[in-house]
């Protein structure tokens, strides 16, 4: 009886322990964004969390944390390379200031379309810039796209490249930006991404330029009367792995992350390209007066990015942007 006894003890504990060893080998990770749930790039997080779980029968989970929830783009850069944070889509443009190339993804009027930006980030060179993050302590695997950014403000419609002028922009805060604004006489006002919307309420600062997307999942059409469609430049967003958690997965959770992440951005672009149209029209019935740039007055404003884009092309390095217009080039022909 005793013996008995014993043997279902030890079955129970085996099976605890097995229990136990099977929760332990599941490896949860947090990913976060600075936009609101239901903003393309935030679907494309959640079809790679899914992904994952699929592609590893359970054994990563993925934690998607939207609208800035654990901090700012600057916070969450810090986190990954300290490794309490295992992954994070932001700006590629971020990350210039670990990696001065990545600048040259923030140069005013660098992609013509959506086709040639996703030449270029899918190609060599896209690929050649992620590989340069990894002595930095992050990992690129893929990217998302913000899409095209746009200006709004509070207090006139832009029909003019001169109307910009003496306006308080919010930008993001890196010098290329920065400096873009300043060459149109406006003010440029650095911001963390979840302090925009109480400084636009609060009249801290007029205006902010953002893709459409993002002016609706952050509901800045509660805050902007006016919205002008300059496409001033367009936003790849990198999707990158703390080095610290990459360097402790296993070849088979690597390419489990990898294929994810690449699946996800595919889907995440198509998201962000065929909700745009709808986007536009519902900022309008929330009450946003919308205009376009003539193409001279377009010609102007290219005009004046034009000693920016010198300036940033010395401190990015010839190499780098020589190689981005090569891409280009291959595009266009």
């Amino acid at each position: 009886m005793k013996r008995l006894f014993l043997k279902t003890l030890l079955a129970a504990a085996v099976a605890v322990a097995a229990a136990g060893g099977v929760h332990a080998q599941t490896k949860t990770i947090k990913f976060a964004n600075q936009n609101a749930k239901g903003h393309p790039i935030v679907l494309g997080m959640e079809k790679f969390a899914e992904l994952v779980e699929q592609k590893s029968g359970g054994k990563l989970k993925v934690n998607v944390f939207p609208g800035g929830a654990l901090g700012s783009d600057q916070a969450n850069l810090s986190s990954l390379q300290g490794g309490t944070l295992e992954m994070a889509s932001m700006n590629s443009g971020i990350f210039a200031s670990v990696v001065r190339d990545f600048a040259i993804y923030d140069f005013p009027f660098l992609f013509g379309d959506a086709k040639e930006a996703d030449a270029v980030v899918d190609g060599a060179f896209g690929r050649s810039l992620h590989d340069k993050l990894q002595e930095k302590g992050l990992v690129g695997v893929a990217y998302y796209e913000l899409g095209f950014r746009n200006i709004t403000n509070s207090r006139r419609p832009i029909t003019k490249v001169e109307d910009i002028a003496g306006l308080k922009l919010r930008v993001i805060p890196n010098p290329i930006n920065v400096d873009w604004v300043s060459a149109l006489g406006a003010n440029p006002t650095p911001l963390p991404f979840p302090e925009l919307y109480a400084a636009l309420e609060q009249k801290a600062v007029d205006g902010q330029e953002n893709p459409v997307a993002t002016i609706q999942g952050a509901k800045l059409f509660e805050v902007q009367k006016h919205l002008a469609l300059t496409n001033h430049q367009y936003n790849p967003q990198s999707v990158v792995v703390s080095k610290k958690f990459w360097d402790g997965l296993s070849a088979d959770e690597k390419k489990v992350i990898q294929d994810a992440a690449t699946e996800s951005a595919k889907f995440q672009r198509e998201q962000s390209r065929s909700a745009a149209a709808g986007i536009l029209d519902n900022l309008k019935k929330n009450g946003m007066q919308v205009t376009e740039l003539p193409a001279a007055e377009v010609a102007k404003l290219r005009e004046k990015m034009k000693p920016v884009i010198a300036k940033h092309s010395a401190s990015v390095g010839d190499a780098t942007v020589k190689a981005v217009m090569a891409e280009l080039d291959k595009v266009r022909k």
